[in-house]
């Protein structure tokens, strides 16, 4: 199967909305990049799950998640709406399972359910969550995924943690995939984190250069022989600032001085060329194991390398 894009909306947190005063205007900015995406054959959209910018907190705008993705369910047709990823701090897992088995029907199921153990502690700590050590909120991750999935297996949801109860919980509508919403795990910590995936993802997304995201994957499919789970029933992702233009200096000629800075590292490992050359190194992405890839543009408002990505390399 040929590996498929996402795209990573502008919702704000990177401070791609800044130029936008209105807040209507930037909300139909970002809808207009989820529709051309939904037209242009990309197989995702994205959103983060974040209230505070980066790199540093500030008064612009920053859209919150769960309340984006259903509007975008709405507003898309085609295209599958997912989170990069659900901080499990931030809402009760048995109201999140129940938020998105609506969503999953408002989007006549096309939701990608994605969730991690947060780590932006700063948010946390600035709306009042507690904020634990890494181990323990990986433990609450744990549960959480347990939770979410009795929400949306059983009639009556019932579970007994250290961290959360649920007795007799209903949620109706569960959605409208089978055998329930895919459950995608974001993070590369190869103990616990990629552990969860082999147990109870059904996607998983790592980030790195080629060599890490090869040694990650193969990590999940050592859990996956330790738990008895098919590797091969995991899609697997990962994501990618991505540079595209007619020559290389057309390309690098779209990141501003302010994306350069907002990238950061993340440029080492971009996609940066025309055509050709990236189709080249989308190569080695699939070598690796990547069956589908978020992309971030340097210029997501303006959509010209969504639209120039998707005319040369989405068949």
């Amino acid at each position: 199967m040929a590996m498929k894009f996402g795209v990573s909306l502008p919702q704000g947190w990177t401070m791609d909305l800044a130029g936008i005063k209105d807040p209507i205007e930037a909300y139909e900015t970002m809808t207009r990049v989820a529709q051309a995406a939904d037209e242009t054959g990309y197989e995702s959209v994205w959103l983060v799950d974040h209230f505070h910018t980066i790199p540093q907190p500030s008064q612009e705008v920053t859209f919150e998640c769960w309340t984006t993705t259903a509007a975008l369910a709405r507003d898309t047709k085609r295209v599958r709406i997912g989170q990069m990823v659900s901080c499990n701090g931030y809402r009760n897992p048995a109201l999140l399972a129940k938020m998105a088995s609506t969503v999953d029907v408002l989007s006549h199921g096309r939701l990608n359910f994605g969730i991690g153990a947060g780590w932006y502690e700063h948010e946390y700590k600035a709306y009042g969550y507690d904020y634990p050590d890494a181990p323990e909120r990986l433990r609450y991750l744990r549960e959480a995924v347990q939770v979410i999935l009795a929400m949306w297996t059983q009639e009556e949801a019932v579970y007994e943690g250290k961290y959360y109860q649920v007795r007799g919980a209903i949620n109706q509508p569960k959605g409208v995939q089978k055998p329930h919403i895919p459950i995608l795990i974001g993070g590369g910590g190869e103990k616990v984190t990629l552990k969860l995936v082999a147990q109870y993802g059904d996607a998983c997304n790592v980030g790195g250069d080629l060599a890490t995201i090869k040694h990650k994957f193969d990590v999940i499919r050592q859990h996956c022989e330790s738990v008895g789970r098919d590797y091969n029933s995991i899609h697997r992702t990962a994501s990618a600032v991505c540079v595209i233009g007619e020559t290389e200096e057309k390309a690098l000629a779209t990141i501003p001085a302010a994306t350069r800075a907002r990238f950061g590292d993340r440029l080492q490992n971009a996609l940066v060329g025309t055509p050709d050359t990236i189709r080249k190194q989308l190569a080695e992405y699939e070598a690796a194991g990547v069956q589908e890839l978020m992309l971030i543009f340097p210029d997501p408002t303006t959509m010209n390398s969504l639209r120039f990505f998707a005319k040369e390399l989405i068949g």
